[in-house]
């Protein structure tokens, strides 16, 4: 099992295709089902917990701050530079977002988890959950000036053969 999980670490893409097409799966069964609300908000809830950690420094800004109530973040360039590093990092997100998956599609299996409620009112709720942390989160963000994602180092590529080839034979 762990071979598996370590031969998928740098298949970013892949996994998290597999996961949509996994998340997918749960939803299209919940709402043909039409039951399991409680399951999909719970699922929902941490969801949105573990995107917070993911996207959340590991060491806080707000917990940085000096004596005379300024940022003690490098703001200047002959400062110590610190690099971004998450709370909780990618491929843990990612496993912990498809055991997630797992367990409320494992759920699903069972009536006794089908507790019967209003779903609207479950829906609303998490929309407004979610609008208010993501602000919280984004105004946290433009604060301490810290972007929590980044697309990889920038990549130099050579000459290519053509040019190389032609640069030879001159």
């Amino acid at each position: 099992y762990q071979h598996w999980l370590d031969k998928c670490v740098p298949h970013v893409t892949l996994r998290w295709c597999f996961w949509l097409i996994y998340f997918a799966i749960y939803m299209i069964r919940a709402i043909l089902l039409e039951g399991w609300y409680i399951v999909t908000y719970a699922l929902g809830i941490y969801l949105l917990n573990i995107f917070i950690a993911f996207l959340t420094p590991k060491i806080d800004p707000a917990q940085n701050f000096g004596a005379d109530g300024n940022c003690e973040l490098p703001t200047k360039a002959n400062e110590e530079f610190r690099p971004f590093i998450r709370r909780l990092p990618e491929f843990k997100f990612w496993y912990s977002a498809t055991k997630a998956v797992s367990i409320g599609l494992f759920c699903t299996f069972f009536d006794i988890f089908n507790i019967p409620v209003f779903w609207p009112i479950l829906v609303m709720y998490f929309i407004l959950l979610f609008l208010l942390t993501m602000k919280r989160q984004i105004l946290h963000m433009i604060k301490y000036k810290y972007i929590p994602f980044s697309f990889g180092k920038i990549r130099y590529k050579g000459k290519d053969e053509k040019s190389a080839t032609n640069s030879e034979s001159l």
